[in-house]
């Protein structure tokens, strides 16, 4: 009798995996992800309250404002929509989104629409979760030259197919995070992985954290030498002081504050 064959688990977790990536294919932001329903918002919580544990404010938190930022400070973001939650999931992190914040109230980002500016009003609006850091060695002149990355690219398309690989990649470079893996070899790990899953792409068009890479190495302040396009949000959220990074960094971002956090967790900060 002929046995049909079971589909083996790497095969049904890549399957998963890039069916969540087409799904998912975007750095998501409130303003293109939005729960439309009550179920949409009950399949969103759980995700959203296990994971901002690794933000939570209780820890020495500090509830901060608009004027409180400084030009090159980058911002991660995280709402409640099905979107943000199933790229929290599949990176396994508390935040989906990541921008600059470039001055006058205005942070650049690369979203499904493209590349844009937009004020840090809208920001506050659409988002549930923001958290800002802080590169100490940003310069004004480092400013000027990240200002004009931004202008250069703004309108330009976004990545969608690097972020449709970010999800199966995403699954398969747990193998080299597993516990007590030396950070040198987690390192040379990923970044095999990410050769073989992300192959060659173009550098002309970006999703949202590889546009935060990209603009701070064109500043003259590169994060890391990783190709930025393994880089997630929850990769930059691993560059604070205090985290371990997955992949080798070249400095350390200073926690700033949240600026804004969901209603159940704003009694905590202080």
């Amino acid at each position: 009798m002929h046995k049909s064959k079971v589909p083996s688990l790497p095969f049904i977790s890549r399957f998963v995996a890039i069916s969540l990536s087409i799904l998912l294919a975007s750095c998501a932001t409130g303003l293109v992800s939005k729960p439309s329903s009550k179920s949409a918002d009950a399949l969103a919580q759980p995700t959203l309250a296990f994971q901002n544990k690794a933000l939570s404010p209780a820890n020495g938190g500090l509830l901060i404002n608009g004027a409180q930022l400084q030009p090159g400070d980058i911002i991660l973001t995280a709402d409640n929509g099905i979107k943000s939650s199933g790229i929290r999931l599949i990176t396994l992190s508390p935040v989906s989104h990541a921008a600059v914040y470039m001055a006058d109230q205005q942070v650049a980002e690369a979203v499904g629409e493209g590349i844009r500016r937009r004020s840090v009003a809208e920001l506050l609006a659409e988002e549930t979760t923001i958290v800002v850091f802080r590169h100490p060695g940003v310069t004004a002149d480092g400013m000027l030259k990240m200002d004009a990355f931004v202008t250069k690219h703004v309108g330009q398309k976004y990545n969608y197919f690097g972020a449709m690989l970010q999800a199966p990649f995403s699954i398969e470079r747990r193998v080299c995070e597993l516990p007590l893996v030396p950070s040198v070899i987690r390192d040379f790990c990923i970044q095999g992985v990410a050769a073989i899953q992300l192959g060659l792409g173009r550098n002309d068009q970006f999703f949202c954290s590889q546009f935060v890479l990209e603009a701070y190495k064109t500043a003259g302040f590169p994060l890391t030498d990783a190709d930025p396009r393994l880089i997630s949000p929850g990769d930059l959220l691993h560059m604070r002081e205090g985290d371990v990074p997955s992949i080798k960094i070249r400095q350390t971002l200073q926690y700033v504050g949240h600026l804004k956090a969901p209603p159940q967790t704003v009694a905590l900060l202080n």
